[in-house]
């Protein structure tokens, strides 16, 4: 008895009552003799009404009924061929790799997934891409099933063709801010693979597009804010159930050579299958180069390596969760320490931002907590899993595609439950998997990395979905319906300052300051800091043989 009163010391009669509501209770006897099942449960229910967390997915975006969109898709590489999937287009060789998959393997539910997606409604009209090679592969799977798709050389004709409502951009970093402003300044919609822009400079003018053109609808490819986890963190978050949180680490953490950029070289490349005029733009002029065509997010001339590519998912992903918008200061450091193939950006990346006014809310007195400082570690030489935590003066948060909160042992606000014995720091307080009623197929480390990041899949009802089909068919409803993409111009913006910061401070070698009221990164006299950002060998360190 003396462990029954123990078990329930500190409930009032009417948290009581209220716990033991709906259970017929026989008699005077029922409480001693109440199993440890029950007794746990109605500590578990109990506490699970104190915290009041809502694990509720996102508003269903609206109907994709009315004429068919017509799309056209800017860049038909890894990432095309993938957006194009969500989008209901898959190659014939897609297809055909996936059947062989399944019959050897009944886990593998991706073709099933794929045939079981929801109609989009769309037209898949027009494709550009320089490579020859893949404009054909995409041309015979395209043109299908009543779909007609033409190919474009030049991306302005695809844009001003008449052939278009809305484009898809999925092409190195260095052609996302041109495309997508040209885009949106002939009134087409946009959806633009991250980072948003390659440039500082590029990242005010593409806001600015979207300002003047608000009726083309602008949506930056995030897909991890349709994750229905971190939609139940911003609730745990609104409710102060970590008290301030002052400390959040995130990681990348790959070890291969596809993790690390090494992409296959096609064997039909060639100066004649591929325009290698049209892959450099406005990046230095070196003669014709696979690595560089295929390869190219290992060079800051054409992508923004670990900062533009990696970095900007797990800071939009806080960033969408907490809201704190832009850092007032970022200091990164790192060096190319596991691949060394001729690449100059790095493959070991240390990232702190710092937001000295931010503050979650607290539960100590006022004015004692403020500030909170996130940390970015990534490395593509070892993919030990290191996750995401959220560091609260009252608990912590680990962030993934599931979500488990544990009380701090100092904590003001859980104090006297702990001290009950009613809540153990080393036992979670919450735990959320929004995959519980559903049953996952066996994966890879690779896609549990993806996965735990929102890059992958989500949950609605159990059932497992395409996060990237979900954020594409948002962007489709807001065309259609109206309202405003998750993330749009304002959160890309965010985003690709947050990268660049990280960028120049990598590259520079010192702590890089934004100034808020002006919205302007901080620069040193005679410091020109898009320069800096896309030269190649800037404060690249000497690498010994």
């Amino acid at each position: 008895m003396a462990e029954d009163k123990k078990l329930f010391k500190g409930f009032s009669r009417r948290d009581l009552l209220k716990s033991l509501g709906g259970i017929p209770i026989l008699g005077a006897v029922w409480f001693a003799g109440i199993d440890q099942n029950k007794k746990a449960k109605l500590e578990r229910d109990f506490l699970l009404e104190k915290l009041n967390i809502k694990a509720t997915p996102p508003p269903e975006s609206g109907p994709m009924s009315g004429d068919p969109l017509r799309i056209g898709l800017i860049g038909f590489g890894i990432r095309g061929e993938q957006l194009m999937r969500s989008l209901g287009f898959a190659t014939n060789e897609w297809l055909e790799e996936m059947a062989s998959s399944a019959a050897n393997n009944p886990n593998d539910k991706r073709l099933a997934d794929f045939k079981s997606q929801e109609s989009l409604n769309v037209k898949l009209s027009a494709i550009c891409d320089i490579f020859d090679i893949r404009a054909e592969k995409a041309l015979r799977s395209f043109n299908v099933n009543g779909n007609t798709c033409k190919r474009f050389d030049n991306y302005l004709e695809l844009i001003h063709s008449g052939e278009v409502d809305a484009v898809i951009i999925a092409t190195p970093d260095h052609w996302h801010a041109p495309m997508a402003k040209a885009a949106i300044e002939a009134g087409i919609h946009v959806y633009l693979e991250k980072p948003m822009t390659h440039t500082v400079q590029e990242t005010y003018e593409l806001r600015e597009a979207c300002r003047k053109n608000p009726k083309a609808v602008f949506a930056v490819g995030h897909q991890h804010r349709q994750t229905q986890s971190f939609l139940t963190a911003m609730d745990a978050l609104a409710k102060n159930t970590l008290g301030h949180v002052s400390l959040i680490m995130t990681t990348t953490n790959r070890n291969d050579d596809n993790g690390a950029w090494q992409y296959e070289i096609h064997s039909e490349a060639s100066p004649e299958t591929i325009d290698w005029n049209a892959f450099l733009g406005t990046a230095p002029q070196v003669p014709f180069n696979t690595e560089h065509f295929f390869r190219w997010r290992k060079w800051w001339a054409y992508g923004s390596g670990l900062s533009g590519d990696l970095l900007t998912h797990d800071y939009d992903r806080i960033n969408c969760i907490l809201k704190m918008g832009i850092p007032k200061y970022v200091t990164a450091s790192g060096g190319i320490y596991t691949h060394r193939d001729g690449r100059n950006v790095p493959d070991v990346m240390h990232v702190n931002m710092e937001f000295p006014e931010f503050t979650t809310g607290g539960t100590q007195r006022e004015g004692k907590e403020k500030g909170m400082t996130l940390v970015y570690s990534a490395t593509l030489g070892n993919q030990f899993e290191r996750g995401t935590v959220l560091m609260g003066h009252d608990a912590s948060m680990e962030l993934g595609n599931t979500l488990t909160i544990y009380a701090d042992p100092r904590s003001t606000k859980y104090k006297d439950l702990i001290q009950e014995g009613r809540i153990d720091p080393t036992v979670p307080i919450f735990q959320y998997d929004p995959s519980a009623s559903g049953v996952d197929a066996v994966t890879s480390a690779t896609a549990k990395y993806f996965a735990d990041k929102g890059l992958l899949w989500t949950y609605r009802d159990g059932k497992r979905v395409d996060s990237t089909f979900l954020h594409i068919r948002e962007w489709l409803s807001c065309i259609r319906n109206g309202g405003e993409p998750s993330c749009g111009v304002q959160e890309g913006f965010e985003e690709a300052i947050a990268a660049h910061m990280a960028g120049l401070s990598y590259k520079i070698g010192r702590k890089v300051e934004w100034d808020e009221e002006k919205e302007i990164i901080i620069a040193l006299p005679g410091e020109d800091l898009d320069a800096i950002l896309l030269d190649n060998d800037y404060g690249l360190p000497i690498q010994k043989a």
